[in-house]
């Protein structure tokens, strides 16, 4: 019996695992659950899963909570919140495996945390890598612990990899499915709505990751986070469109033999693959074969989508421009979300955001939240100069929910 914490246990990802593990009752427990901000979810899932432990944002929600489980006779349930209620989470001392799943830096310092306390950390934010993956991978080396990527494109490489050795590997192709935009003419970028935006052709994903892959600079933090997970050079992780999203990343070897994995496009895949390594179990989810009609490729266009050609630039430059990457686009993103900015603004504010980050190495957590805070400042300074108002509100905010 494997004891489960989730971080962002109300998303889509923490959804998605706690349906994996009510699938295997024999295999997985619930021991604690990070909610955030959704009290109705977290109230559900505290009835349902009886966590030891539960946090939630903000200490008036706790104390909401808290009556409202007294008042339906659930007990047993500790009720925690904010930051310290996270890492709670993170580090509780029955838990064995850590799904991290909370969007933006607001998991980090629990990531961190788990992987300090031996935790098994399996990955669905990729902003912990972007921003502090050096710290991140060299705690886990210290810790003798896996690293196991929940993201379908970094898992796809993760099972790839088991058929060769790191030395054998020549480069790494991420797909990209392309978003709602592949093909659309530049010249309509700066018309483009919210709500187009938010209509991926493949994926149900949280409002910020939806339009981060209308961007592509989804696939840009995937290049950082693959140079972070498999200790490669950003020159040996390629990106390639694949609108289909059947083949969900490759792995080309020294040789000339590309190894590639394809599945159904469901999460709870690469999540039961994460909670079960190394062994393989069954499950429910095939591929139909006999339906596979053909494989469409094609190279990501730079010029229409530069927040990729900036995750190169930040990939390559390592440190506080990776910080600064994720926090400018976050703030970004929640800009445009909120009506503040157009949608060919977004790669604006973050480029203008690097050219204002010197290039050092962080060494510490709180190093790389003040480097967060100083590109956040700088990127809300941006949106006022553009002659707009900023958000209003924290982009910290948004979570898979």
């Amino acid at each position: 019996m494997k004891r489960v914490s989730i971080l962002g246990s109300t998303g889509s990802i923490g959804r998605s695992t706690l349906n994996v593990v009510e699938s295997y009752p024999e295999r997985f427990e619930i021991i604690a659950l990070a909610a955030g901000l959704n009290l109705e979810a977290a109230f559900e899932q505290a009835r349902r899963w009886k966590p030891q432990v539960l946090s939630v944002a903000a200490e008036k929600d706790a104390e909401l909570l808290r009556s409202r489980l007294k008042t339906a006779g659930t007990s047993g349930v500790e009720v925690v919140y904010g930051t310290a209620g996270t890492v709670q989470v993170a580090t509780h001392p029955e838990a064995e495996f850590v799904v991290s799943a909370i969007v933006g830096v607001s998991g980090l310092e629990a990531t961190y945390e788990a992987v300090r306390a031996g935790k098994t950390v399996g990955l669905a934010n990729k902003e912990c890598l972007v921003a502090a993956g050096e710290l991140i991978t060299a705690e886990a080396r210290r810790q003798g612990k896996p690293l196991l990527p929940i993201d379908s494109e970094h898992n796809a490489i993760h099972q790839c990899l088991r058929g060769g050795r790191m030395n054998e590997v020549r480069q790494i192709w991420l797909t990209a499915s392309g978003g709602p935009f592949l093909h659309a003419p530049a010249s309509k970028f700066s018309s483009i709505t919210v709500e187009q935006a938010l209509n991926h052709p493949t994926w149900k994903m949280g409002r910020r990751i939806t339009i981060d892959s209308a961007t592509l600079m989804n696939k840009g933090f995937e290049v950082i986070e693959a140079c972070r997970l498999f200790n490669l050079p950003p020159s040996q992780v390629q990106v390639i469109v694949h609108p289909q999203s059947t083949i969900h990343s490759m792995v080309e070897f020294v040789d000339g033999s590309i190894l590639a994995q394809f599945s159904v496009t469901d999460m709870r895949l690469p999540i039961l693959y994460a909670l079960t390594y190394p062994e393989r179990i069954p499950s429910d989810m095939r591929f139909p074969v006999m339906d596979l009609r053909h494989l469409d490729f094609e190279p990501p266009d730079m010029a229409k989508f530069p927040c990729l050609s900036l995750a190169y630039e930040a990939a390559e430059a390592g440190g506080a421009k990776t910080v600064a990457l994720n926090a400018a686009d976050e703030v970004a993103v929640a800009a445009f979300l909120d009506g503040c900015i157009r949608f060919t603004q977004v790669p604006d504010i973050i480029k203008m955001v690097l050219a204002e980050t010197e290039v050092g190495k962080l060494e510490s957590i709180s190093k790389i939240l003040e480097a967060d805070a100083e590109a956040r400042r700088i990127a809300h300074e941006k949106i006022d100069q553009l002659g707009y108002a900023a958000a209003g509100r924290s982009a910290s905010t948004y979570r898979r929910e």
